[in-house]
C-alpha cells in the first residue's frame, strides 16, 4: 500500500486478468490490497448478485421486487439477521476486520460501475446502496440461516401432533429438499498422479447468477484458486492454495433450536416473555416492510432471552398469553460466525495449517476432507455445535423449563484417519453424533465403490463420478412392483420394462421417466391415503398454524412424502397389501398414459433446471437444459418426486484439486463467470456443465489475459470512506435514474447520483430512504444551477451565476480537503444539496472561536416535496444523523442569513443554540451551535 501526496488516501495496485472463460485472476502487493481488489471485481461482474443479497440480509427485497418478497423480509427482520452480522463483526479479530472492511471498500468503490452494466438494477428501479464493514457477515448468515433445516422441527411437532408421538420422524429427510454434496479423496496409492486427488460438487438451490464464483487470489503471502461466494472475502468451501488443497459438505449437523414462548403486552404496551424465573420485559419494537405496488407491512421484532421470536407474538393487554416460537443459533448468542478463519485459510500451506484454520470456524458446520503436497490428508467435522438436551434436535421445546437450556462448553467435532480414500455425501457417517436426519448412504456408497474400482485416476477420470446416475433408491418401489398381482396387459408391460431397466437415470433413458411418473403417481396415493390424511387432507399444516410463508417448504406434505418415499414403502405404517395395491394402481394409470398418447420422452427432456432469479429474465423455461440424475444419484439434481420433474437443486459447482500439480485441476459452474447478461462469460460454462464436463483450471499468468480493469485503484482508508455510521434500518434506495444518462451507458455511474456509493444512507421513517452521494461537479452542474439561481434560494448568494461558474465552484471545493459537498438524495431522487467543512479552514474560523470537534455545514433544500409536511424535519434528521455518525464531530456550526428567518427558527426546533451575528463579505450571518450533548449522543 502506498500513499498519495496529499497523505490521506490510499493507493492501492492490483491486476485483473483473466482467462478464456472470463474467469478473473487477480493479483495484488499484500492482503489488503487483494481484498480490496476482490471486492472491485465483485461489484463489477457481480453487481446485481451483490445488492440482491445485501437487501436480503436488510430485509428490504420487496421495497423493489414486490409482494412475494415481503414473506422473506418479514423473517430476515425477526431473525435480526443485520444485527447479528453487526455483532459478529463487532467481535472479529482486528487484522480480519480490516480485511473484511478492505473487501466492503472494493465492493463500494466498484458498484457504481457494476450497476451501470447490469440492465437489472433498471429494470427494477433500483440504485445501489452502500456497503457497511459488516455486510458480507450478513450475507453469509442470510445465505446459511436456513441450511440447517430448523423449520424441520415445526414440521415435526405438526405429525406427533396429528399422527401420533410414535411418528415423529416417520417423514426423515433432509429440509425441503434432500442434500446432494458430495467430496471425495483419493490419496496417492490411487492415483496416478503421485498425490491425492480432490473432487466433488456442492449441490444447492440453483440461482442464476450462481452462487459460487471460480476466481484465484494472489498476493506474496499466498497464491490461491478456488469457489468464492460473492459478497464475502476469501475462499471459504473449496480451494487449492498450491501446498493443500481442500473441500466440504453440509454436515447435516443440529445446531439450530426453537423454543416454545409464553408472550404478554401490558396495558403499557411492553411485551413480556415467561422464562425460568416467571415474567420478565423483552425487548420489542416495529419495523416498516416497504412493498412495491402494494401498502408497506408493520412486523414486530421481538427477543427473548433464548433469541429472536420467528413466529407468532404476544397477546394484547388483558387476554390470555400467546404462543410463540424463538430460534436460538450459536451466531446469535456467542457474536461468532467463523470469519477469523478465512484469512489463515488463504494462507494455509499444509493440512496441519488448514486443521488449525478450521478450528476457528463457525457457521454452518460442514465435513471436510483435505490433503497436502506432503502426503498428508485430513478428514474431519468443523463448525459449533451447543451442548443440549437431545430433544432440543428434535422438537420445539419449553423456554420456561431449564432443563433444556444451552449448556457451557460444544459438542465434541468427530475426525477420523484417511485411508486410501475418502467419502462424504451428507450420510449419517462421521457427523452422525453431531445430527437427527442424514441423506440416505445411497450417494455415499456409490462413490466409495466407484473410487475402489481403479488405482489409477487421474484428473480428467472423476468427471465419470460427478456424473453417475445409478438411482439405488429405487429399489423398494421397483420390487413392490414386482409384487404386484392382477395387473393389465399395459400394465404388465409396463412393469416388464421397468424391472428389465438398469436403474440409471440417464438424460436419453425414457425408462427412467416412465420410474418418474410411476414414482408421481405412488408419492399422490400415498397422499390420499387415509393413513396420512391428517397431515395432507384439508387440515394440512400449512393452511391451519400461523408460520411464516417463508417456512412453507418445510411444512407441504406431498414433498416430504415424496423425499421419505424409500421409508414409507418399507416402513410398517402402512400394511404390505395397502403398499402394493396402491404401486398397482399407480402402475395402471401410467400405463395408461403410454397407452392413450405419445410414448414417454426421455428424462433429459422433462428433468430441466429451473434456477432461482431475484428479477426472472425473459428466457424462456424451455431453454433451460435438461440433465441425468436425480435426488439419491450421485449425480444429485433433486425434483420434487409427486409435484414436478423440474429441478431446482443441483451441482453448483464441479471441481477437481489435483494436489501433484495444481494446473491439472478442473473446475465448471452452471451459468459463467459473470453474473452481467449479454456478457460473453454469462452463460458460457452451461453446455459444460449440463454435459458433466469440466474445464482447465489456468495458473500460468502467460496464459492470461491482463484486462483494463487492472489499475491503481484509490480509495478512501478502511473506516474513513465518509461518514458511514447509519441509523434505524438501511433500506433501498428505490427510485430510477433521473438524468438523460441511460443507466446502463459506461458513465452512468459518474451521471446519475442514484448510481454513485453513498457516504452515507439512513431510513426515516415514513419519509424513505436519504443516501448522501458525493457531488460530480460535471455532472451535477446543470442540476445545481437550476437550484442556486431560483428566488427561493436568494439567500445561498448565486442566484445571478452561471452554469460554468457553479461548475468552478463545486470543482474548487472538491479539491479541497477541507470542504465537502454532497447531494441528497430521497428515495434515488436529488432533493438537496449539503455541504461540510473545516470552521478553522474556512473564513467563518475568523468569525468566532472555533473548537476541536466543530463541523461546519450549509444545506439548500430543492423546491421538490417541500409543501409535504415533514418533509424538511426529515432532512435534517439524516443531515445531523450523517454528520454525528462521526465520532470526531463534537458540534455542528451553521451560518444562516440572518434575515432567513425560517431557516432560524428551524434550527431552534431541532435543538440549535443561537449564537453572535457575524458579518461576511457576502452577509451578515447568524451562528448557531449544536452539540453532541443536545442530542444525547455519545
Amino acid at each position: 500500500m502506498t500513499t498519495d501526496r496529499d497523505g490521506e488516501r490510499p493507493r492501492d495496485g492490483f491486476e485483473v486478468f483473466r482467462d478464456d472463460r472470463g474467469i478473473p485472476h487477480l493479483r495484488a502487493p499484500d492482503a489488503l490490497a487483494l481484498a480490496r481488489a476482490q471486492g472491485h471485481n465483485a461489484a463489477l461482474d457481480r453487481a446485481w448478485q451483490l445488492e440482491t443479497e445485501r437487501h436480503r440480509l436488510l430485509g428490504t427485497t420487496a421495497a423493489h421486487l414486490g409482494a412475494e418478497a415481503a414473506d422473506w423480509d418479514g423473517f430476515a427482520r425477526r431473525a435480526r439477521l443485520a444485527d447479528t452480522a453487526r455483532r459478529c463483526y463487532a467481535r472479529l479479530a482486528p487484522e480480519t476486520a480490516a480485511w473484511v472492511a478492505a473487501y466492503v471498500d472494493g465492493v463500494n468503490a466498484g458498484l457504481a460501475e457494476g450497476a451501470a452494466r447490469a440492465p437489472e438494477f433498471a429494470a427494477a428501479r433500483l440504485a445501489p446502496g452502500r456497503w457497511e464493514p459488516w455486510t458480507p457477515l450478513g450475507v453469509w448468515l442470510a445465505t446459511h440461516i436456513l441450511f440447517a433445516g430448523f423449520p424441520t422441527k415445526l414440521w415435526r411437532e405438526e405429525v406427533a401432533r396429528r399422527l401420533g408421538e410414535d411418528h415423529l420422524t416417520l417423514f426423515a429427510t433432509d429440509g425441503p429438499g434432500t442434500s446432494g454434496s458430495n467430496g471425495w479423496l483419493a490419496r496417492a496409492e490411487r492415483t496416478a498422479t503421485g498425490a491425492a486427488i480432490i473432487a466433488g460438487d456442492p449441490h444447492r438451490f440453483i440461482e442464476d447468477p450462481g452462487v459460487y464464483q471460480q476466481i484465484r487470489l494472489a498476493c506474496p503471502a499466498f497464491d490461491v484458486v478456488g469457489l468464492a461466494v460473492p459478497g464475502v472475502p476469501g475462499i471459504a468451501h473449496f480451494g487449492h492454495t498450491g501446498g493443500v488443497a481442500w473441500a466440504i459438505t453440509n454436515a447435516m449437523a443440529d445446531y439450530q433450536d426453537l423454543y416454545r414462548e409464553r408472550l404478554r403486552r401490558t396495558a403499557s404496551g411492553t411485551v413480556e416473555a415467561f422464562g425460568t424465573d416467571g415474567w420478565y420485559a423483552v425487548h420489542a419494537h416495529t419495523e416498516t416492510i416497504e412493498v412495491a405496488g402494494a401498502a408497506p407491512r408493520t412486523v414486530e421484532v421481538i427477543e427473548t432471552d433464548r433469541g429472536p421470536v420467528i413466529t407468532g407474538g404476544p397477546a394484547a393487554s388483558g387476554d390470555a398469553p400467546a404462543t410463540a416460537v424463538s430460534l436460538r443459533h450459536p451466531p446469535r448468542v456467542t457474536g461468532e460466525l467463523g470469519f477469523d478463519a478465512l484469512p489463515a485459510l488463504l494462507r494455509s500451506r499444509t493440512v496441519a495449517d488448514l486443521d488449525a484454520a478450521l478450528d476457528r470456524w463457525v457457521e454452518p458446520v460442514n465435513v471436510v476432507l483435505a490433503a497436502d503436497t506432503t502426503g498428508a490428508a485430513l478428514h474431519r467435522t468443523a463448525g459449533h455445535v451447543p451442548v443440549r438436551p437431545y430433544e432440543n434436535r428434535l422438537r420445539v421445546v419449553p423456554a420456561d423449563d431449564p432443563a433444556y437450556a444451552w449448556r457451557e462448553g460444544v459438542e465434541p467435532l468427530p475426525r477420523t484417519a484417511v485411508g486410501s480414500t475418502a467419502v462424504m455425501a451428507n450420510e449419517r457417517g462421521l457427523a452422525a453424533p453431531l445430527g437427527v436426519e442424514f441423506a440416505p448412504p445411497h450417494r455415499a456408497d456409490r462413490i466409495q465403490a466407484l473410487l475402489d474400482g481403479r488405482t489409477d485416476w487421474t484428473p480428467a477420470d472423476m468427471a465419470a463420478v460427478h456424473t453417475d446416475t445409478l438411482l439405488a433408491s429405487a429399489r423398494p418401489l421397483l420390487e413392490l412392483l414386482a409384487g404386484t398381482t392382477g395387473l393389465g396387459p399395459a400394465a404388465l408391460r409396463l412393469r416388464a420394462r421397468l424391472l428389465a431397466w438398469d436403474r440409471r437415470m440417464d438424460a436419453g433413458s425414457t425408462e427412467a421417466t416412465l420410474y418418474a411418473r410411476l414414482r408421481t403417481e405412488v408419492v399422490r396415493r400415498l397422499a390420499g391415503h387415509p393413513a396420512l390424511a391428517a397431515v395432507t387432507g384439508a387440515d394440512d399444516p400449512w393452511r391451519s398454524t400461523a408460520y411464516p410463508p417463508v417456512f412453507r417448504p418445510w411444512l407441504a406434505a406431498v414433498p416430504r412424502i415424496g423425499y421419505a418415499l424409500e421409508t414409507l414403502l418399507t416402513a410398517g405404517l402402512l400394511p404390505y397389501e395397502d403398499r402394493s395395491a396402491l404401486v398397482a394402481a399407480a402402475a395402471e394409470a401410467v400405463a395408461a398414459t403410454c397407452a392413450d398418447g405419445p410414448g414417454p420422452s426421455p428424462w433429459g427432456e422433462v428433468h430441466r433446471v429451473s434456477p432461482w432469479q431475484a428479477l426472472p429474465d425473459a428466457t424462456p423455461e424451455e431453454v433451460w437444459p435438461g440433465l441425468a440424475g436425480d435426488h439419491d444419484c450421485v449425480l444429485s439434481t433433486s425434483g420434487v418426486p409427486g409435484v414436478t420433474d423440474l429441478f431446482a437443486r443441483g451441482p453448483a459447482a464441479r471441481f477437481v484439486w489435483d494436489v501433484a500439480r495444481r494446473d491439472n485441476s478442473l473446475w465448471a459452474v452452471p451459468f459463467g463467470a459473470s453474473g452481467v447478461p449479454g456478457s460473453a462469460h454469462h452463460r458460457d460454462q452451461t453446455p459444460l456443465w449440463a454435459s458433466g464436463g469440466l474445464a482447465p483450471v489456468v495458473t500460468d499468468w502467460n496464459l492470461l489475459h491482463r484486462t483494463e480493469e487492472s489499475t491503481a485503484m484509490t480509495i478512501p482508508p478502511t473506516g474513513t470512506t465518509g461518514t458511514t455510521g447509519t441509523t434505524g434500518t438501511t433500506g433501498t434506495s428505490g427510485a430510477p435514474p433521473t438524468t438523460g444518462t441511460s443507466p446502463t451507458s459506461p458513465t452512468a455511474g459518474a451521471a446519475v447520483p442514484a448510481l454513485r456509493p453513498a457516504a452515507y444512507e439512513q431510513k426515516v421513517e415514513g419519509f424513505g430512504t436519504v443516501r448522501m452521494v458525493p457531488v460530480d461537479p460535471g455532472a451535477d452542474a446543470g442540476l445545481l444551477h437550476g437550484w442556486v439561481t431560483e428566488e427561493r434560494a436568494r439567500f445561498w448568494g448565486m442566484g445571478d451565476h452561471t452554469r460554468e461558474e457553479v461548475r468552478e465552484i463545486y470543482a474548487y471545493v472538491d479539491s479541497l480537503p477541507t470542504h465537502h459537498a454532497y447531494l441528497a438524495l430521497r428515495d434515488g431522487v436529488p432533493a438537496a444539496l449539503f455541504q461540510t467543512y473545516e470552521p478553522a479552514a474556512d473564513p467563518v474560523g475568523e468569525c468566532y472561536d472555533v473548537l476541536p470537534g466543530d463541523v461546519g455545514v450549509h444545506l439548500l433544500i430543492a423546491a421538490g416535496d417541500v409543501a409535504v409536511r415533514g418533509y424538511t424535519a426529515a432532512l435534517l434528521t439524516a443531515f445531523v444523523g450523517f454528520v454525528f455518525s462521526d465520532p470526531a464531530c463534537l458540534r455542528v456550526v451553521v451560518e444562516p442569513d440572518a434575515r432567513n428567518a425560517k431557516a432560524l427558527d428551524r434550527m431552534v426546533r431541532i435543538g440549535f443554540r443561537l449564537g453572535p451575528e457575524i458579518e461576511k463579505p457576502e452577509k451578515t450571518a447568524r451562528l448557531a451551535f449544536l452539540t453532541r450533548a443536545a442530542l444525547r449522543l455519545p
